[in-house]
């Protein structure tokens, strides 16, 4: 089945879903006209898409048509328009493609971030901490919301970790592909010869799941509580606000100081339980399906080497997508990762289109 086909049944059903909203019994049920108006706006866009291509099509036969008309004045006008509307119609129908894309269900998520220093030292740490302050500003700039829930500092200033919920629009969309191995060259403000060192730091993004999704019994969770403290144990809080959770089923540990109140930290930490659950279980699936998704591009692994930031040189290089590289170090770690996060996201939706559709 082709494409046009796919778009014939998906019409077919804008079609019956419009008729059902103007039922007056869906009308009258707030629920299921709901259910219907969501499933339209869903492909509606492509409908839409769709009825342009088909209105560029005809006119572009009727181009054709006058190509051999006997008045050359005609005939001439009609191969220049021919070149515009060829144009235009395999523009509109590379964007049909791509809104007919499988839709990723965690798309409009917000995201748990991790951040890991790796090799390197004192020089990773302090690099995960720049990298947090490149997607904190990132995340500002598209008035996102950035919450803290645990770090870890190193004795220079750095991040050893740092677990951050980052909520809004479109979140997991955005920032999926950043996952993997982020290496830096440059000199350390510790190193005496001028050498240029690489360190590396991992990150991990997981989208935020609640609890009808990933379901935690409370009878496989240890919760202790724990005065919170700051860099070098100094004391922050008195009070047993501070929240370690343990999944005894995994062993997985989550900790949460960053609010006075246990509650809070209890709630955050249990986001980020959920989460990382979630990825397991995702994982496990995609293990189940590695046969027929052997042909897939990865999209981002924790331990996958994805980007280098080269500051001697002021670029950043991309090793998922041939070429991309940036000579805008300083913007990008300024929080300016349009150009990177749109370059990605058309890469990825390009490698799914030729494992998706098949030509028309």
């Amino acid at each position: 089945m082709d494409w046009q086909k796919k778009m014939d049944e998906l019409e077919a059903r804008y079609a019956e879903l419009s008729r059902e909203m103007a039922d007056p019994t869906t009308i009258s049920d707030q629920v299921r006209y709901k259910k219907a108006a969501k499933a339209a706006a869903e492909v509606g866009e492509v409908v839409e898409q769709y009825n342009s291509w088909k209105h560029c099509q005809t006119e572009l036969e009727e181009a054709r048509s006058m190509i051999d008309d006997p008045d050359i004045e005609v005939a001439e006008l009609a191969r220049q328009e021919i070149v515009g509307l060829e144009e235009r119609c395999d523009g509109l129908e590379e964007m049909i493609k791509r809104l007919m894309l499988p839709k990723d269900p965690n798309d409009e998520k917000g995201i748990v971030l991790e951040i890991r220093a790796g090799t390197g030292g004192d020089e990773a740490t302090l690099f995960a901490a720049e990298l947090h302050r490149m997607y904190a500003r990132y995340s500002e700039d598209q008035g996102w919301k950035v919450e803290m829930i645990s770090s870890s500092l190193s004795e220079v200033g750095g991040l050893k970790e740092v677990i951050s919920l980052i909520s809004g629009h479109r979140v997991y969309s955005k920032l999926k592909y950043e996952a993997g191995v982020h290496r830096v060259q440059r000199v350390p403000k510790t190193e005496t010869q001028g050498r240029i060192h690489t360190s590396a730091v991992t990150v991990a993004i997981m989208p935020q799941v609640d609890d009808v999704e990933i379901k935690v019994e409370n009878k496989d969770i240890r919760v202790d509580t724990y005065c919170s403290s700051g860099p070098g144990g100094q004391s922050v809080n008195t009070t047993y606000s501070a929240v370690r959770i343990t999944h005894l089923p995994t062993n997985l540990v989550v900790t949460c100081q960053d609010e006075k109140s246990q509650i809070k930290n209890r709630a955050r930490a249990m986001q980020v339980l959920r989460s990382r659950l979630y990825e397991i279980e995702m994982e496990k699936q995609q293990a189940e399906q590695a046969e027929s998704r052997r042909g897939m591009v990865r999209t981002g692994d924790r331990s996958e080497k994805i980007r280098t930031y080269n500051f001697p040189q002021g670029r950043v290089t991309d090793h998922r997508v041939q070429g991309l590289t940036l000579h805008q170090l300083e913007q990008i770690m300024a929080g300016s990762l349009t150009p990177l996060v749109d370059a990605l996201a058309t890469h990825f939706q390009a490698e799914l289109m030729k494992q998706n559709l098949p030509a028309a």
